[in-house]
């Protein structure tokens, strides 16, 4: 497609953020265009008030559809200034992006624009092929470049990741109101475009740390398969604070790390119940030595099962993305 002006350069851009990941699916944005600046709202009517009750994770989110925007702008040869957080009397105004010219095009932005139809979030088992060194060490830098950080889960930490994480899905098993909000976003209406359908899910199995059951009470539509996430590396995303702005700038640091993993030929999996509950966050704060705040934890490999993973539904454009005449 031809871009022609600022604002379809922007509508181009935030047409990709539609693909970026988020908490259960929910998609918490909402792009408004005029002239040669676009705006990033979070919404809070597809907020969790229950595993999410403080927007660490809608923030998150929204972090993680700005910097789908960005690498779009960059990978097509726009420049384009971003602002985050720019009225402090406007919270849900998350980021302002005014576009500023042409450049050439950003050769590591068009190979994650690339990975972004291709990534998937994939609970089932990994095998035994491990995950090198310098994959995570270019993992850790893709992060660093987003103003955040990357622990990998060392061998020895590895036992109280599980237990932080069979903590975690026990307390939010056992909490009714968990359980309905949990329904309401796997069970959505078929032209809805976001939450988690069953078909997504994984049917519970034996794993070194436990995965989120998507439908308790239904079928899932995969199967974990043989193997036990042998050869997965952990890594724990985690930044300095859990203000607005490191959870922003968080959230775009989780879209480079899976985008990269992806394009590495990796299979991604966020897990972010190990976070939803406060006293499994408390222990991974230890993990960390006690030096940042998690934001989220990933499991990284290559699964078993090589068939293709149906895609999540998305959103229409035409309920994300407003464009001024």
């Amino acid at each position: 497609m031809t871009i022609t002006s600022p604002s379809e350069a922007l509508a181009a851009a935030a047409r990709t953020a539609l693909h970026a990941p988020s908490v259960f699916n929910t998609q918490p944005w909402r792009w408004r265009i005029s002239g040669d600046t676009m705006t990033l709202h979070a919404d809070r009517s597809r907020a969790l008030p229950v595993t999410d009750p403080d927007g660490r994770l809608l923030l998150l989110s929204c972090g993680a559809a700005l910097h789908h925007a960005r690498i779009d702008l960059g990978a097509a040869g726009h420049q384009a200034a971003v602002e985050r957080l720019p009225e402090p009397d406007e919270p849900d105004l998350l980021a302002r992006i005014t576009f500023t010219g042409g450049k050439p095009a950003d050769a590591t932005a068009a190979r994650l624009v690339a990975a972004v139809p291709r990534r998937r979030t994939d609970r089932r088992a990994y095998g035994d092929q491990p995950v090198t060194d310098g994959q995570l060490t270019a993992l850790r830098r893709a992060v660093e470049a987003e103003e955040a950080y990357l622990h990998v889960v060392r061998r020895d930490q590895m036992p109280m990741l599980a237990i932080s994480a069979d903590l975690a899905g026990e307390a939010e098993r056992l909490d009714p109101e968990y359980l309905r909000e949990l329904a309401r976003w796997t069970n959505r209406p078929a032209d809805a475009g976001d939450g988690v359908p069953p078909a997504t899910a994984v049917r519970p199995a034996l794993r070194r740390v436990p995965v989120r059951d998507f439908v308790p009470d239904g079928e899932a539509g995969l199967e974990a398969g043989a193997g036990y996430d042998a050869g997965a590396a952990y890594v724990i995303l985690f930044g300095l604070s859990d203000q607005p702005g490191d959870l922003l700038r968080g959230g775009e640091a989780l879209s480079a790390l899976l985008l990269a993993a992806t394009a590495d030929g990796l299979a991604t999996d966020p897990l972010s119940d190990v976070v939803e509950v406060e006293w499994p966050r408390h222990l991974l704060r230890g993990l960390l030595s006690d030096v940042g705040e998690p934001y989220v934890t990933v499991r990284l490999g290559y699964p078993e099962s090589t068939d293709p993973l149906p895609a999540a539904p998305r959103r229409d454009p035409a309920g994300v993305i407003e464009i001024e005449p």
